[in-house]
């Protein structure tokens, strides 16, 4: 009976911890320009909270990268 009990807090517990955010790579932010701007939308809204998680170092990083690809394609760059 000990066991069933504990096996049913053990569950509840878990299920009450809140769910991991799926973490995008670089190159997967580089793909989808809309998840990028929303990311970088979130993050730049809450810095305090946001600026270490890594989605929000990702999107820094694919942004940077966006921004250097554009300007070896601009004329002159």
């Amino acid at each position: 009976m000990k066991h069933v009990l504990l096996g049913v807090v053990a569950l509840a517990l878990s299920a009450c911890s809140p769910r991991a955010e799926k973490v995008y790579t670089v190159d997967d932010l580089v793909a989808d320009e809309a998840l990028l701007a929303k990311i970088i939308d979130e993050c730049r809204n809450n810095p305090g909270e946001l600026r270490g998680s890594p989605n929000c170092q990702n999107a820094e990083a694919a942004d940077g990268k966006l921004r250097l690809e554009r300007m070896r394609k601009s004329p002159g760059g």
